[in-house]
């Protein structure tokens, strides 16, 4: 396994995303073989692992907290929190404190290496946020943190108070309009990128079949690339990536994640899964070393093609109305 650095903080070069193992793809393991799946990944090289109080209402935490107690100490934790609002009677450091103190209670740990926020409220300024995020890296609650989703101006107001370890925001073959000014404020400022849903909810895969139903909570129902037309529209992206797969004796899996770990030194991402097969496929994408010419080549027939559907909070919404 390769290693990366947020900030300060030392990451595998891939993470593992654990909301699918509570929420979101549907119906998902046993809490045993969920257990069994998470420390598998440690085995095999994983020091990342992430998880939000939302996840499950906070029950992912409680997972989490039983599947890395023996290794606890090697390990960077991620967890998320949020407000929308603040008042006198709520100001935003009591709010922060009381999520945080959750969330440690259910990871059964005093600390957590990276605590963001899941999204930024348009009602509270990102400076305010900042200022008790400084206050809870002082007294060794959390050793940084970071913000979910945000825009360029968003970080930079935030990073000038308190400096941000991480983004975390989705971004994939898929979803790229981060290149334009997201992370170049991260590379410029020191920050790390953490790419949520880095193989496009299982679509870069290439193991989602365009026949494919979706059951429950999975949040595919409702993201509009999964819908018939647009898998078919979306199959010559399929078929680069099987090219290049073909061609470097790796997976579509594989190759997109080293396509994004070429990019820049500072973007680790967290693909999540639910199978142990996929698990070693995707960390042993830090493996696969795209040379210049192949991330190139890459590069110049991705911008040939065009992306059809999305990934929205506001589509996803829908799942729990």
């Amino acid at each position: 396994m390769q290693f990366r650095k947020l900030g300060t903080i030392e990451v595998s070069a891939i993470g593992l995303g654990c909301m699918g193992f509570s929420h979101g793809y549907g119906e998902g393991p046993d809490r045993s073989e969920s257990i069994k799946l998470i420390r598998q990944a440690y085995e095999l090289g994983c020091t990342h692992f992430d998880t939000a109080e939302g996840y499950g209402h906070g029950d992912n935490e409680v997972l989490l907290a039983e599947a890395l107690k023996p290794f606890r100490e090697h390990i960077v934790v991620a967890t998320k929190f949020y407000i929308d609002k603040a008042s006198a009677e709520a100001p935003v450091e009591s709010q922060i404190r009381q999520h945080l103190e959750a969330s440690l209670k259910r990871l059964g740990t005093d600390h957590v290496e990276l605590y963001y926020q899941h999204r930024i409220s348009p009602h509270i300024p990102v400076e305010d946020i900042a200022l008790t995020m400084q206050k809870l890296i002082d007294e060794g609650k959390i050793g940084g943190w970071g913000q979910s989703q945000p825009t360029a101006e968003q970080i930079r107001q935030a990073h000038a108070v308190t400096p941000l370890s991480a983004v975390q925001s989705e971004y994939s073959m898929m979803e790229r309009m981060f290149e334009q000014d997201v992370i170049p404020a991260c590379k410029e400022l020191g920050i790390g990128f953490v790419p949520f849903s880095p193989l496009a909810s299982g679509f870069l895969s290439g193991k989602v079949q365009a026949d494919a139903t979706f059951q429950g909570d999975d949040v595919r129902r409702v993201i509009t690339r999964f819908s018939p037309d647009n898998m078919a529209a979306n199959q010559p992206l399929l078929d680069l990536l099987h090219q290049f797969a073909k061609e470097k004796g790796a997976t579509p899996a594989q190759v997109s994640l080293a396509w994004m770990l070429a990019k820049e030194s500072f973007i680790a991402p967290i693909p999540g899964s639910r199978k142990a097969a996929r698990i070693e496929e995707n960390l042993g994408a830090a493996d696969v070393a795209l040379t210049k010419a192949e991330f190139q080549a890459l590069e110049a027939e991705l911008s040939k093609l065009s992306i059809h559907g999305n990934r929205t909070d506001a589509d996803i919404a829908k799942l729990y109305k």
